[in-house]
């Protein structure tokens, strides 16, 4: 008997092996995924939505836990009424993705942009949503979801990225969409003052090659409907010539919500030493 327990204390004292963590490839699949679901949801496929959910499946709302059976059928319903009455359907962007994952088990996180037409004019509203997946039977299944809206801060620092990304990528469309009419630009390099057409064709013309923007020191202010976000910017990129450069701007910019949405009305950079 006291072997057997020696034997016993010996095999309870070892480490469990910890799981390998996913490559990705497994997180491009369970984005995949999760965008299956969701036009699933969009589309009130019931079929669809009976295989990606699992059947103990629940989801967190302000009221309580939703079981499987309901959020199909509250899917199929909304997905129904949409088919009625078109002209009150919104769309959904999930971008922002994070993803963690064993081989059998996941959690995704990613933003929602809910754009929604209201006397003629788009509005928009954003949220963060939280799924738990496990892999079963060979494929992934849905096991729990949860989520919650952004605050406007959360929203401007949102924002504040994608205006980089766009930068990266030099994507007049976005100041298109995201100045104010009235807008006006400081512009770091070259400290021009800008109107909104001239921004739009500053960041079209510009033939640099950006490498890399770090945010730093991000703080959103809000004051009804409108903010100040100030912070510091690292900006690594070629010039028009080739020729590299490093530097870091202290920005402020001031942003006011018209029809809804969050849009760019002051911007000025300085170049810190």
């Amino acid at each position: 008997m006291k072997q057997l327990l020696a034997s016993l204390l010996v095999i309870s004292a070892a480490p469990l092996p910890a799981l390998a963590q996913c490559g990705d490839a497994d997180k491009k699949a369970l984005e995949a995924f999760d965008k299956a679901w969701s036009e699933a949801t969009t589309s009130g496929s019931r079929a669809q939505l009976q295989t990606i959910l699992a059947d103990d499946f629940a989801s967190a709302t302000i009221t309580g836990t939703v079981n499987k059976a309901a959020t199909i059928d509250v899917a199929v319903a909304t997905a129904e009424r949409t088919r009625a009455s078109p002209q009150s359907a919104s769309r959904t962007i999930y971008d922002n993705y994070v993803i963690t994952c064993t081989p059998v088990t996941g959690t995704v996180t990613h933003r929602n942009t809910i754009v929604t037409t209201v006397n003629g004019r788009e509005q928009t509203a954003y949220s963060r949503s939280v799924h738990v997946m496990e892999k079963r039977g060979g494929r992934w299944q849905v096991v729990s979801n949860a989520g919650h809206p952004l605050t406007d801060a959360q929203i401007l620092l949102y924002l504040e990225n994608d205006w980089n990304e766009a930068i990266k990528k030099h994507d007049a469309g976005w100041v298109e969409r995201n100045y104010a009419d009235d807008a006006t630009d400081v512009s770091s390099r070259t400290g021009t003052l800008m109107n909104k057409a001239a921004a739009i064709a500053d960041m079209r013309d510009n033939k640099s090659v950006v490498e890399s923007i770090e945010f730093l020191e991000a703080n959103a202010r809000v004051d009804g409907n409108t903010a100040i976000v100030t912070g510091v910017y690292r900006d690594r990129r070629r010039d028009d010539s080739g020729r590299p450069y490093d530097r870091r701007v202290r920005f402020t910019d001031t942003w006011v919500k018209r029809d809804g949405r969050w849009q760019v009305w002051a911007t000025q950079g300085l170049v810190m030493p």
